[in-house]
């Protein structure tokens, strides 16, 4: 009796354990953003055991989020599986490479990565602690609703938006901008500029004139503080917005709980001044996505930004953060309802409004509602190295780059306040920076690292080491993914030699991300950009910007020829793509030979027949898929003509092979 009571109370212990039981791994990744699921997918392909822990319910951040129109900057700066996603978002749509697209299908092709892999996720797992041992992370404690989860590895790698297992591990950060002065910056801290911004002379008081009344909701009473001064406000949050126009798709937009019109009040002040804007493009960026569907973003003065109503969200806990999220769920959504219904609302933009509705096969477990919140900034990690505007704007290029940024250094609005103009009491938004005509610039793998003082096996792809400004710039979810595959490789070089990450050579990284680019062995792409060795004959002119391919590129308009001759490591068949910057005064044809050997194609290029779509300046145009040896014998000639109709343009030319 005794033996069988001891074996029942073994078998209870044992299935206790089992449920209770620790997780011990070579790199564990906490964040199923892109950046973690691209980080997590790189760092098993390397051959090492990998837990991806997501908070949530849903893999891909905001990429499966609502921000279908992709922020690009330069598709230069994009490579490896990053630049793989957006081809395979192509494919779907039938397209080389797409940057545009449905949340459902960006949610697809995440969960693909993580069953191709056969990538361990554990949901809706939250992080409680970390703890540390001689300056390493030993173990993190999740909870899974109500039950202690414990997690070992070798290498953790924090991929959220907020950068909570940085602070949990005790790394130094920072919440807030900087002061001009700190990083010797200019466009950093309190900026009240004039883009997104309110026109002079709207009244900030309930009853208008009379400050007695009190601020109309949304306005702070904070006074405007010098400019560049730094402080501890977050630039504004909001909703990546997935609306659909197709009547068999929708859901009509009806009036949402805790619905309070005065929270648009200022709105309707605008429509009384600016009685010329009566279109729903003129108070929210509307980017049209496939599927009859929608990415709407912020504009304007008043518009989806819930502006300084997220203060507290970088440090706050999980309780407080869902009430966050839902206050601008409900605000968001009654901002759809009163553009629809409101009678101060013009009749043009009710009936805009009221053609758009929730999307039935988006979001089928979140009521048709994106559960992201456009998580812009939170925590920025003060590491080994901090990205500041001068890495931005080519003032300090470092040498340790492991990827890239291209996009304009880009700030949403902080705070909404009243200021005093012409003795007229008025209200203003402050925090809008929009400043760019940079080309890409490397980012730098010791901004990804902590101090080694704080931590020594963590890597940090998304709450990266910048300064608030210079963040602006980097934190587009392409460069994530590519940062996110870069903490991968180093996880995987700091497990194989023992040591720690501040000791991974970051040009070790970059060379296995341009020498193994897709993380599986596959043979890459091969990318001539104009900046290589190319044969060049007349009069071409090195033009920097307005669309490039790059920092820069090659134009002509007469009388040139350009010859990208590249060196194909392997025969087969290749289908080859030229970069088309699609500007005004290009050639209405551009004349393009294909060469194999002795063998020649004439594959002309028409201006008319090149559609950009998303937010870029060029395409990529295939010119066709040829049959090709290993070596140098193949190569495409771009040349000028004598008649001087517009010019040519040598950018960039992509072999790209059909079995890799």
């Amino acid at each position: 009796m005794k033996c069988k009571f001891l074996i029942c109370a073994v078998a209870i212990f044992l299935c206790h354990q089992v449920a209770w039981a620790d997780y011990k791994v070579d790199v564990c990744v906490y964040g199923g953003s892109s950046a973690g699921v691209i980080a997590a997918y790189t760092a098993k392909k390397a051959g090492r055991s990998v837990l991806l822990i997501e908070p949530g319910k849903h893999l891909g951040g905001l990429t499966t989020g609502g921000l279908g129109y992709t922020d690009i900057g330069n598709k230069y700066a994009i490579r490896g599986l990053s630049l793989e996603f957006y081809r395979q978002i192509g494919r779907h749509y039938g397209k080389f490479e797409q940057w545009i697209f449905e949340p459902h299908v960006a949610d697809s092709l995440f969960n693909d990565y993580i069953q191709r892999a056969k990538i361990q996720v554990l949901y809706q797992h939250r992080l409680m602690a970390a703890a540390k041992e001689n300056g390493n992370i030993k173990t993190i404690t999740l909870d899974a609703n109500g039950t202690t989860i414990n997690v070992s590895a070798k290498v953790f790698i924090d991929a959220t938006y907020e950068g909570d297992l940085m602070a949990k591990a005790g790394v130094s950060y920072i919440v807030g901008r900087e002061g001009n002065e700190v990083y010797n910056e200019t466009w950093n801290g309190v900026q009240m500029l004039h883009s997104h911004q309110f026109p002079d002379n709207i009244d900030p008081y309930k009853i208008p004139g009379d400050p007695a009344s009190g601020l109309v909701w949304g306005i702070s009473d904070a006074a405007l503080q010098p400019k560049g001064s730094g402080d501890k406000q977050v630039q504004a949050y909001n909703h990546r917005i997935c609306l659909t126009n197709d009547p068999a798709n929708m859901i009509p937009i009806t009036r949402p709980e805790n619905y309070d019109p005065a929270r648009y009040e200022l709105l309707a002040r605008l429509f009384k001044a600016e009685p010329g804007k009566t279109k729903l493009s003129d108070y929210f960026i509307i980017s049209s996505m496939p599927g009859k569907k929608t990415d709407i973003n912020n504009k304007g003065g008043f518009s989806t930004d819930m502006i300084g109503m997220n203060y507290n969200y970088p440090e706050a806990d999980y309780a407080t953060r869902a009430n966050i999220l839902k206050s601008h769920d409900d605000y968001t959504k009654g901002l759809l309802y009163f553009c629809a219904s409101d009678p101060r609302v013009p009749q043009q933009m009710q009936a805009e409004m009221r053609s758009w509705g929730y999307p039935k096969d988006e979001y089928k477990d979140n009521n048709n509602w994106t559960p992201q919140l456009y998580i812009r900034e939170a925590r920025r990690m003060v590491g080994a190295y901090v990205m500041t505007q001068a890495n931005c704007v080519g003032k300090e290029v470092v040498t340790d780059g492991v990827g890239m940024a291209a996009y304009t250094m880009d700030s949403h609005n902080t705070q909404r306040i009243v200021i005093e103009k012409n003795g007229k009491k008025m209200v203003k938004n402050e925090g809008n920076v929009e400043v760019g005509g940079f080309p890409p610039y490397p980012v730098s793998y010791r901004a990804l690292i902590p101090k080694a003082e704080d931590c020594k096996n963590l890597l940090v792809p998304i709450c990266l080491s910048a300064s608030h400004i210079a963040y602006g710039s980097i934190r587009m979810e392409p460069v994530f993914m590519a940062l996110g595959q870069a903490t991968g490789v180093a996880a995987d070089l700091a497990i194989a030699s023992g040591i720690s990450v501040q000791e991974v050579d970051a040009a070790k990284v970059s060379s296995i991300l341009k020498s193994n680019p897709l993380a599986d062995g596959r043979t890459g792409d091969v990318l001539m950009d104009n900046a290589d060795s190319l044969q060049l004959e007349g009069d071409w002119k090195t033009e920097k910007g307005k669309g490039s391919y790059g920092p820069d590129m090659l134009t002509a308009e007469k009388n040139a020829k350009a010859i990208f001759r590249p060196y194909l490591r392997k025969s087969g068949q290749y289908s080859i793509y030229l970069y088309y910057p699609h500007l005004k005064s290009n050639a209405a044809v551009m004349q393009v030979k294909m060469i194999s050997g002795k063998k020649e194609y004439p594959v002309p290029v028409r201006k008319a027949d090149v559609k950009v779509v998303g937010q870029t300046s060029g395409e990529w145009v295939k010119l066709g898929t040829f049959p090709l040896k290993k070596g140098t014998g193949s190569a495409v000639e771009i040349s000028a003509g004598s008649d001087g109709e517009g010019i040519v343009i040598a950018d960039a030319v992509l072999w790209v092979p059909e079995k890799r």
